[in-house]
């Protein structure tokens, strides 16, 4: 099994469906599973940050660049925490209210190092992965996101 499991989805996706699906390969890893799991499940809101309602939205990226990007966050964090593999599926294209943007999994031998590279993950992801985000109302109005939501 390679440690790093890293894909970008362009369609919807079942996160709890690639979750028992990455498990199940977990115990061809050298020891077998882990005994710690963290798991991260975001989907998106309905809603702006004035709290206006959504169409949907528009999570745009650059081939290529954003794959190694993300590749190289994810191999950094598990190497500093010591996670033994890692899990993250992330959404591009159009997505609805209710669907999963992004499902990222972390498997240590400890909860603590799990959590840890679980948080730093997404963080990272959050403010040095190349993603443009343009929402989308129901009136056909857009605006490109300026920065990020907060913790």
């Amino acid at each position: 099994m390679n440690r790093l499991d890293l894909a970008l989805e362009p369609r919807s996706f079942s996160p709890l469906e690639a979750l028992v699906h990455w498990q199940q390969k977990l115990v061809d890893l050298v020891g077998g599973a882990p005994a710690a799991e963290h798991h991260f499940i975001g989907r998106m809101r309905g809603w702006d940050g004035t709290g206006q309602p959504l169409e949907c939205l528009e999570l745009e990226h650059y081939p290529g660049m954003t794959e190694a990007q993300v590749g190289r966050l994810a191999a950094a964090c598990a190497d500093r925490h010591g996670a033994r593999a890692v899990l993250l599926r992330h959404r591009v294209g159009r997505v609805h209210p209710g669907e999963a943007i992004v499902l990222l999994a972390v498997a240590a031998d400890r909860r603590g190092p799990a959590q840890r590279c679980g948080q730093e993950l997404l963080e990272a992801l959050k403010h040095e992965a190349p993603f443009w985000k343009k929402e989308l109302r129901p009136d056909g109005s857009g605006t490109w996101v300026q920065g990020n939501t907060p913790l």
